[in-house]
């Protein structure tokens, strides 16, 4: 549906070729204005056919579709219309920094959420819980780019204890270990938290309903009546089946973390994925776009395969093979 969408939007390589002909802008071949000419002159008929078949928009939908399918299966996603350049070393550049700020932003929110979620089951309507509580609502509610101009006006604007963005100082290469490692954790810091803020709120939420529902079942009630103390039967049992569906849902965050968004990316000047594709979509640079999507989606796939395979773990009814 994207490719559909691609080819039936108004603009694109073809229409702001035209444009910078008319602006008398004259390119070289590979950019965006291929023709020679003369400033002002219209493009005939013949000169538009070229500059389609030059983009590959002189094919019908479904064929070029098809074609473009078959390349991304060999990994060849085309050339960007706007710089010239192959698709995916594009694409691979910004794959690290994603990669980077979606692990570590995936080991926090996984890290503080169950055990938070925890602690709030056991002491459920305490003044403990209530603050919780009211810390894990505002995050939900608040955006993770509201939460993002936050903490960087405060942080690094007024108290100037972090730096204003990006992924490393400009002497990182001339920093120690552990000075990079400082680098590091400071540049990473507000992201993160950024990032996480929201699938943070919801697995606690979820973690905690889950135990709470869990622990007041019969067969917490009947391991408790044959001799098991209410702590081992919360652990042994109530604890493994709460996490079945955040383990469930695992697929649908780890593309979240991964893929990257574009607006908490704008903010910290973080050259990601999500800045990559927004900027792509604004260029009208349509394999750019097809490319990090082909990618994402790709991701989705690998996340809802791990689900699986961490539902089987965490699951005792679900066994491969049997």
């Amino acid at each position: 549906m994207i490719f559909l969408v691609t080819r039936l939007v108004p603009g694109g390589p073809v229409e702001e070729a035209i444009q910078a002909r008319r602006m008398g802008q004259i390119g070289e071949s590979g950019g965006r204005s291929t023709l020679r000419s003369q400033s002002g002159e219209r493009l005939s008929e013949k000169q538009l056919a070229q500059l389609r078949k030059f983009y590959g928009l002189d094919k019908p939908i479904l064929p070029a579709y098809i074609e473009w399918l078959g390349k991304v299966l060999r990994l060849d996603f085309g050339k960007s219309t706007r710089y010239n350049d192959p698709v995916l070393p594009t694409i691979m550049k910004r794959v690290p920094v994603s990669l980077y700020f979606g692990l570590a932003s995936l080991i926090v929110a996984y890290l503080f959420s169950i055990p938070l979620g925890i602690s709030k089951a056991l002491k459920h309507r305490s003044a403990y819980d209530n603050a919780t509580s009211t810390l894990v609502f505002v995050g939900y509610a608040l955006p993770g780019y509201i939460i993002g101009i936050i903490l960087l006006s405060l942080f690094a604007f007024k108290l100037g204890w972090l730096p204003l963005g990006g992924f490393e100082s400009s002497t990182f290469a001339r920093m120690g270990f552990l000075e990079r490692i400082g680098d590091r954790f400071k540049h990473m810091a507000l992201p993160v938290i950024a990032y996480t803020i929201g699938d943070f709120a919801v697995m606690t939420l979820m973690m905690k309903n889950n135990l709470m529902e869990n622990m007041a079942a019969d067969y917490i009630k009947t391991a408790v009546a044959k001799g098991r103390t209410f702590r081992d039967a919360m652990w042994l049992h109530a604890f493994r089946n709460s996490l079945i569906p955040i383990a469930a849902g695992f697929g649908s965050i780890i593309t979240v973390f991964f893929a990257g968004s574009f607006l908490i990316e704008n903010i910290f000047n973080i050259r990601g994925m999500g800045m990559l594709g927004f900027k792509a979509l604004t260029d009208q640079d349509y394999p750019v776009v097809l490319g990090t999507l082909a990618i994402t989606a790709f991701l989705s796939l690998v996340g809802n395969i791990l689900s699986d395979f961490f539902v089987s773990l965490v699951d005792p009814r679900i066994r491969f093979g049997k």
